[in-house]
Order: structure tokens, then sequence, then C-alpha cells
């Protein structure tokens, strides 16, 4: 049962992420300001928890779930999918320092909108996110399916 229970919790975080890296997309647009701002700050805070829920999540899988460690930790498909999810990371850090500063300036200043030319660079960045996302349920798939063994 508890096998159950980490496989679906380790689907719903991942679909979760997903979801709010889609919303941050969608809401990184020329003339965000104020409470789009807010909300904004708020998906972001919410993609980096859930991202931490993932890993616990997930390695709870990898060491207390049926399959058995030797299984995750003797693929390199699995390392590819760590890694795919590590590269997410790493890109997930510019889009949330520049929401970070936005946020500051918007506290201090109201009517504070980024320029088109900030909100470009974190909606490029936010794309290649969601791009090497995308490997993350290839490489599962992959995995699930004795690939790498």
């Amino acid at each position: 049962m508890l096998d159950l229970v980490l496989a679906i919790l380790h689907h719903l975080t991942i679909l979760s992420l997903a979801g709010l890296l889609a919303a941050e997309l969608v809401l990184v647009k020329p003339g965000v300001s104020g409470a789009g701002l807010k909300t904004l700050g708020l998906a972001d805070a919410g993609y980096g928890a859930t991202a931490g829920l993932i890993l616990v999540v997930g390695f709870s899988r990898v060491f207390l779930g049926a399959k058995g460690s030797a299984f995750y930790l003797e693929n390199p498909v699995f390392w590819a999918k760590i890694a795919a999810f590590a590269v997410v990371g790493v890109l997930s850090a510019w889009p949330t320092i520049a929401i970070l500063k936005w946020r500051k300036q918007a506290k201090a200043d109201p009517a504070f909108a980024p320029s088109a030319e900030e909100v470009s660079k974190v909606r490029r960045m936010l794309i290649l996110e969601l791009l090497v996302f995308a490997l993350i349920p290839v490489f599962a798939a992959a995995m699930a399916r004795g690939y790498g063994l």
C-alpha cells in the first residue's frame, strides 16, 4: 500500500509542478504589476515548495518503494531523469530572482511594472524550463518499462 500511496503522491506533485510552471508562464506578461505580481510571487513560491515535495516523495519511492533502491540507483535512465529535474531547478533560479526583484520594486512603487525586455527574458527561461521538464516523463516512462537496466 505504501508503494501505491507514494506513486500517487509523486504523480500528483509532478502534475502540480507542471501546472504551476504553466501558470507562471501565463502570469509573466507585459504590463504585469500590482496584484498580478503578488499572484506570480505566490505561484513561484508554490512551485519551489512543490519541487521540494517532489524530491521528498520521489526519494521515498526510491528507498521505501516496492521496486527497491537498486532498480533506480543502478539505472542510467533514472539518473537522466534526475539530471533533467536538476536542470529545471537551476533554470528556475533566474525567474525566481527576477520575480523577487519585481515584487520588491512593486512594494516601493505600486505603479511598477517590469520592462518588456525583462518580461521577455523571464518568459524565454520559463519556456526553456518547460521544454526540459518535458523530458522527465519521457525518462520516467522509459524507466518504468525497464530501459536502462
